[in-house]
């Protein structure tokens, strides 16, 4: 039956198709021949992918790709085309180079050139961002729009964001530049090399005006014929809806309460399941740690990963900054306000619209910076006397003075513009004490960037910890150094962020000295700044429960994914952070294959070794308890060494130990693990001295290893395990 019900189908089928084909023109109106939909055209008619055309629509003669992975890369391109129009009256293309097609890059107009701001990150590789940029650049089998993978002619300019501390310092931008180069290209004056472990700002300011008497020089252009004239427009909204004004929510999502995937342009607010002191009771540093619920999310994590917080200012930064506008009142601070690019193609509004004042300034730009010193040259003209006007065009004009004054006393915009004005910045900030200047709102908002997430490192496993998600930090807080300012505690956003959360979820607020309740920001009388922890409508708190907004940063930080291979793990302080979720994503694994396989399961497991250091065994040892319950499950097979700089024992000469010196002592074992057995080796934590010294240390070990010397053996077998992905590094400065 079933073979005769087939062929009556079959037969169905074929009438029926026969049928439509012959009145096909009678049941169907007339269609193109086109059978895959077009393009997606944009406002011009033009394809949006298509910068050449978008340059000539909007008669552009400068085209600026940015390769950014936090914001900064982008933030210097802008100010490019800023001053790019101020200078020359030139407007500028600023792109996305994820959004847009590079065939046609030898097309542009003798009479244009393109800016390149590229960023490197990890292991000398492009942003996220400018990965296919950078294949097109350098991939000799990839032809442009004439056929050839040349760029004769083609006038460019490049600036590069990288960290001296790290090995590949500015690798990208050099690529650039060098792919660039072999391919026929002209550049314009020098290569830019901005270095943020020292001033990225100063090397920017020094580097651009020679680029631009060279840009001059090049494109045939006079300085001096553009016009200073605004980024946004800033209206006073009387009649919006208070339910669809943003106060401080990160996406449309969160505003409307959609649910949606959660991601760095739509955090989640994770709620905190448990938050404790990791550094001893009563010490003079804090150390977080933070549990949150991302259970339901969406969000998923994996070992090694990296936490985005996204943290909002200080409050009393919030109130000096309007106080200083003219601000601070009630009524004007809560004012709700609409913001609209002049230029959507130069500058687009950095946050969600329409908001208030006292929001962009609490959630969305970044006050808690140190004032640029370009920045102060364009606020001046607003002083409220020519004595501060003369005082802000000395810090803008003065490298030396601004150092001394802005960058070691660690001052921000506010503080800078009551300096000037002669107002006292030890005090709490009040209408009475402070100086107003008339500065137009959307100078605020194009001189100052926009608040960025923190990221730190998850420390947690999903396989021993589902629907949590763990992080560890270090409290910032130091003393500024200027002698030329009163000195002050100086406080890191994002860590005393989660510091204010951890005393809130646990009760703890009645008991600490807050800033903004102490009437003073002298360094002996303060002990923290104060948050708007509930979040926008107070979204952020549920009763006694409150919430982070966050989302996940996926990382190659990872583990082999053979249990057999050795692990050398080495992370001082909270560089441990990412090797306790390493060591608790082998203790589940462990737990299951004995489980399966019995006792001896883990027989041939290569071993995991832990470098760790710390100032004190009583004061700074992280998760102490937990090491011995995970060497219970690994046996073995994990292997905890841990240096005390400020207590315990010492090396001959008197001075003190650390990881690279516990790393040399167990230099046979290493050397075996790595050589014979195949090991891999991860560093997380400061790049500047320890990373440095551990690759001092892996090269004396391997290159005696090898019969030879650290320089050269050494230094070979290092390179190559960073290129078979064996040495990984997770390191900051």
């Amino acid at each position: 039956m079933a073979g005769v019900s087939s062929d009556v189908y079959i037969l169905a089928f074929g009438v029926l198709a026969a049928s439509l084909y012959l009145f096909r023109g009678s049941l169907f109106p007339a269609q193109s021949k086109t059978t895959a939909a077009p393009l997606p055209r944009d406002a011009t008619g033009g394809d949006p992918r298509n910068f050449i055309e978008k340059m000539k629509a909007g008669k552009k003669r400068i085209v600026i790709f940015y390769g950014s992975q936090t914001g900064t890369a982008e933030e210097y391109a802008i100010r490019l085309a800023k001053e790019a129009k101020s200078r020359f009256g030139l407007a500028s293309l600023v792109c996305d180079p994820e959004e847009y097609d590079f065939e046609n890059l030898d097309e542009i107009p003798e009479d244009s050139c393109v800016i390149f701001v590229v960023a490197t990150y990890g292991e000398g590789e492009p942003t996220d961002n400018a990965v296919q940029l950078m294949q097109n650049l350098s991939d000799d089998s990839f032809a442009f729009s004439k056929g050839e993978h040349r760029l004769e002619g083609l006038k460019y300019v490049v600036f590069g964001l990288g960290n001296r501390t790290y090995e590949h310092y500015n690798a990208i931008a050099r690529k650039v530049d060098a792919h660039l180069e072999g391919m026929g290209a002209q550049r314009i004056g020098e290569r830019g090399e901005g270095d943020d472990d020292k001033s990225m700002e100063e090397d920017y300011l020094e580097w651009k005006e020679n680029m631009w008497k060279a840009f001059a020089e090049t494109m045939g252009v006079e300085e001096g014929v553009g016009s200073e004239t605004p980024d946004f427009s800033v209206t006073e909204l009387h009649s919006h809806p208070p339910e669809k004004v943003y106060l401080g929510e990160l996406s449309a999502r969160a505003l409307t309460k959609v649910r949606g995937i959660h991601d760095a342009k739509n955090p989640f607010a994770a709620p905190i399941t448990k938050a404790y002191e990791l550094f001893a009771i009563n010490g003079d540093r804090n150390c977080v740690h933070v549990e949150l619920d991302i259970e339901g999310s969406g969000i998923t994590y994996q070992h090694g990963d990296h936490l985005g917080v996204w943290p909002s200012n200080p409050e009393i930064e919030v109130d000096r900054l309007l106080y200083v506008l003219g601000l601070g009142e009630k009524s004007r601070r809560e004012q709700v306000i609409g913001i609209e690019s002049l230029d959507p193609a130069l500058a687009k509004v950095p946050f969600p619209v329409p908001t208030t004042y006292e929001t962009v300034l609490r959630h969305y730009i970044d006050i808690s910076a140190v004032a640029g010193r370009q920045m102060l040259g364009v606020l001046a003209k607003y002083a409220p006397t020519p004595e501060a006007e003369a005082r802000l065009r000395q810090l803008n004009q003065d490298k030396e003075e601004y150092h001394n004054v802005v960058g070691l006393g660690c001052l921000k915009l506010a503080e800078v513009l009551q300096l000037a004005a002669g107002d006292d910045i030890t005090k709490v900030p009040t209408a009475e004490n402070t100086t107003v200047w008339k500065i137009p709102f959307d100078l605020i908002v194009s001189s100052i960037t926009r608040l960025q997430p923190r990221y730190y490192s998850i420390s947690s496993s999903p396989k021993m910890h589902p629907g949590v998600v763990h992080l560890t930090a270090v409290v910032l807080k130091y003393q500024s150094e200027s002698e030329k300012v009163p000195r002050k505690w100086v406080y890191g956003v994002g860590t005393n962020f989660l510091l204010n959360l951890k005393y809130a979820a646990n009760n703890e607020t009645a008991s600490v000295p807050f800033i903004t309740e102490n009437g003073s920001s002298e360094p002996e009388s303060v002990a923290f700044p104060q948050y708007a922890i509930e979040g926008p409508r107070k979204a952020y708190r549920q009763e006694t429960i409150y919430k982070i907004p966050v989302h996940v940063r996926r990382s190659t930080f990872r583990l082999p994914t053979n249990p057999k291979s050795p692990v050398i793990m080495v992370g001082p302080g909270t560089g441990v952070a990412p090797f306790r979720g390493f060591v608790q994503e082998r203790v589940a694994l462990a737990k299951r294959t004995i489980e399966k396989n019995g006792p001896d399961a883990l027989a041939e497991w290569g071993r995991m070794t832990l470098f760790y250091g710390c100032r004190k065994q009583s004061e700074d040892f992280l998760y102490r308890d937990e090491w011995p319950e995970y060497q219970k499950v690994l046996g073995d097979k994990f292997s905890l060494q841990v240096a005390f700089s400020r207590d315990g024992a010492r090396k001959p000469d008197g001075s003190k130990i650390y990881v690279q010196d516990l790393i040399w002592d167990d230099r046979a074992k290493i050397a075996d693990e790595i050589l014979v057995k195949k090991g891999y080796v991860y560093v997380c934590g400061d790049a500047k001295n320890m990373s440095k010294a551990v690759e001092e240390t892996l090269a004396r070990i391997l290159g005696e290893a090898k019969g030879g010397s650290a320089e050269v053996e050494g230094a070979a077998e290092v390179k190559q395990l960073k290129e078979r992905s064996r040495l990984l590094l997770d390191v900051w400065s």
